[in-house]
């Protein structure tokens, strides 16, 4: 799977789930949380999401902002995913994202 067809499904769900009709331009780089397109149930949301599409797991040191919270993060996150490479932090270098227990 490629990474455009990942931010593609990431936006749509993002799109279908959050913005809920609005009118809301934004950028495959700006933060959900910061821009507020979804807050933090919906972070746990798209984590399930990621894992019931692609067949991975996220695991809680994973379920960092570098790894889900953009579009562009959230694509790249699971293209290491799929291609096996694990990115792992002996601990957070910045803070956790919801329902990471670190």
């Amino acid at each position: 799977m490629d990474r455009a067809s990942i931010a593609n499904a990431v936006r749509q769900f993002v799109h279908d789930n959050y913005l809920l009709g609005r009118e809301y331009h934004f950028t495959d780089d700006d933060s959900f949380l910061d821009q507020s397109i979804i807050d933090s149930i919906g972070i746990l949301q798209l984590v399930m999401f990621l894992q019931d599409t692609y067949g991975v797991t996220v695991e809680d040191d994973e379920r960092i902002p570098q790894n889900l919270d953009s579009i562009t993060a959230a694509s790249d996150y699971i293209c290491r995913k799929l291609n096996g490479v694990q990115q792992r932090h002996s601990a957070p270098t910045g803070p956790t994202l919801p329902g990471a227990s670190v």
